[in-house]
């Protein structure tokens, strides 16, 4: 344990760009920096869906009495310079800096900047995952569906910041590196403190939930991502319903409005665009009694946020068959190691049809 993990007299600079990184920055704090002066930086994005989010769960943030600066990262073609350039002189001051996203390229910029002698990555998911593997092999960090694709003109320019931020956050004397994370996390780096991630804040301000009788389902979008077949998708989906009598989808905030209407039409089910992130909707509820999802984080994540309720979280496993010819070669193995290391699931075989 980093023996300033707890000095509430220090400077923190969070900086995040989804709703679940917000979410988990104030697990992180709740868990780890009670009281701490903390700054949490929104760098926006476009979507719209993530941006609603965002904001709503910005008013949480402000409730627990944490200072929460906008920025318009990506307004236009001189946002990156007005952003770094606002921030630069916060980085320098800072004691801290907790990042949610440490593949982002805004967030590796920062990187270059800050002196901060704490350095903290608190879950984006899957991801996670992957960042820590990369980092104990030393290697470039890269999203583990781009793993196996050749860098593109942009990959080889900004090659000596990534290169760059990867060497700050590798533990070194005067600085240290926390994962904060509710996914299993091996082959750690030397040096890198790895923190359970419980829920504990999400458990103490939402629920206990109701509990309903019926199935829902939870949205993935690996098909947004070029990793699933879309129509292998709308398959699965359908074999699931029919299997399980799932009634409402609450949807990703990456999914498409296209494949959303064809769920809807082709399967019956209710969608849902949930308004923050699906930890705190399903803690606040009213729930279904099991809930179904492709393996991503919420297999990880949903079972601790409702611990101590009767819901039953079960996964899917991805066929092979499903995969995209464009999906990276390391897709399958990774997908398949998301669900086997998730704990307190039910695990599904694949729906019978769906890879006829």
């Amino acid at each position: 344990m980093s023996p300033r993990a707890g000095n509430t007299g220090s400077r923190t600079l969070a900086f995040v760009e989804s709703p679940v990184q917000l979410l988990n920055v104030l697990e992180w704090a709740h868990t780890r920096a009670p009281g701490a002066e903390l700054t949490l930086v929104v760098l926006s994005p476009v979507d719209p869906m993530t941006r609603g989010q965002l904001r709503r769960m910005a008013e949480l943030a402000r409730r627990e009495g944490h200072e929460v600066r906008w920025e318009e990262a990506r307004g236009g073609a001189t946002a990156p310079f007005r952003t770094v350039g606002g921030l630069t002189a916060p980085l320098r001051r800072a004691d801290r800096v907790v990042m949610g996203d440490p593949f982002s390229r805004y967030v590796q910029l920062l990187l270059t900047i800050t002196r901060a002698r704490d350095l903290v990555v608190v879950d984006d998911g899957t991801a996670t995952m992957e960042f820590v593997t990369q980092l104990a092999r030393g290697e470039r960090l890269v999203r583990w569906h781009r793993k196996g694709a050749r860098p593109g003109p942009r990959d080889l320019l900004f090659a000596p910041v990534s290169a760059s931020a990867r060497r700050r956050l590798t533990p070194a004397r005067g600085r240290d590196v926390e994962v904060f994370s509710a996914m299993p996390v091996d082959d750690t780096p030397d040096g890198v403190t790895v923190t359970p991630n419980a829920f504990a804040w999400t458990r103490a301000r939402f629920g206990p939930p109701r509990v309903t009788k019926g199935a829902d389902m939870v949205g993935t979008s690996l098909v947004e991502t070029g990793v699933v077949d879309g129509d292998r998708y709308v398959d699965a989906v359908r074999g699931l319903v029919r299997t399980h009598g799932a009634a409402r989808y609450f949807a990703h905030r990456r999914e498409s409005a296209e494949k959303l209407h064809r769920l809807a039409v082709e399967t019956g089910l209710e969608i849902v665009r949930p308004d923050l992130p699906l930890e705190l909707i399903a803690r606040r509820g009213p729930i279904g009694r099991t809930v179904l999802s492709f393996p991503s984080t919420v297999v990880h994540t949903l079972p601790l946020a409702l611990a101590g309720t009767d819901v039953r979280v079960a996964v899917c496993d991805i066929d092979p068959a499903w995969l995209t010819r464009s999906a990276s070669p390391r897709a399958s193995g990774f997908l398949s190691g998301v669900t086997g290391t998730a704990r307190d699931v039910h695990r599904l075989s694949t729906v019978a049809g769906q890879t006829a």
